[in-house]
């Protein structure tokens, strides 16, 4: 059947993290979902440029704190010298500072490492699809984190239908397109289309920013 799982190519991944029970454990839970094809692990920042670089992965889950080269500064690297690769980090630490440094570096997600199996499968193929994801717990601590813009109060108001507010609230708590679909009864498809509409409406860039004025709006 066309645009089965099975007819796509798997996307490549690469584990980064400094223990090694987690690393492997991380890569064996990956290898046996489908769709996905672990390329190899690495032990620390420098070693994750190297194999980045060596083996060409799609997405790269990266720890942040590291001995070396940590994750962040990784991170900042590889945006560099491998742009087309998408760097997740995958972390025990929600600390807003760490968050809003990998992100600015460049991270195009932010989870921690006690998601289930299934959803981190899942989070690989969003992060290889291009959305930005970050930990529901995060992102509600990350809004509260960063400072408020400005020029919040000086710009023009848009009128977000119901069931876009909705939405955009479900969006700034870290909630997935295929969450957000299955709490408004509505499928995955919809549920994209209406967020792509609210950030071109709002004249927003990804779901961080979302979150960020959904804060301004007053609905978190």
């Amino acid at each position: 059947m066309s645009g089965d799982i099975n007819d796509q190519e798997p996307v490549r991944v690469l584990v980064v993290d400094d223990q090694r029970l987690i690393r492997d454990g991380i890569a064996s839970l990956l290898s046996i979902r489908p769709g996905i094809e672990v390329v190899g692990t690495a032990v620390d920042g420098r070693d994750a440029v190297a194999k980045t670089l060596e083996t060409g992965p799609d997405v790269v889950l990266m720890d942040v704190r590291m001995p070396g080269m940590d994750g962040v500064e990784a991170v900042a690297v590889l945006c560099e010298r491998a742009p087309g690769c998408r760097v997740v980090m995958l972390t025990t630490f929600d600390d807003e500072e760490y968050v809003v440094q990998a992100l600015r570096a460049g991270a195009h997600g932010y989870l921690l490492k006690d998601l289930p199996a299934e959803e981190l499968a899942h989070a690989v193929r969003l992060a290889h699809a291009g959305v930005t994801q970050i930990d529901s717990s995060v992102a509600r601590r990350l809004t509260a984190f960063l400072p408020r813009p400005a020029a919040a109060d000086e710009a023009p108001a848009v009128s977000l239908s119901p069931r876009e507010t909705d939405i955009l609230r479900l969006v700034s708590h870290g909630h997935t397109n295929r969450e957000i679909a299955a709490r408004l009864y509505l499928s995955e498809g919809t549920v994209k289309n209406h967020v792509s509409r609210i950030l071109s409406r709002l004249g927003l860039r990804d779901r961080t920013q979302a979150a960020l004025r959904a804060r301004d709006l007053g609905l978190l």
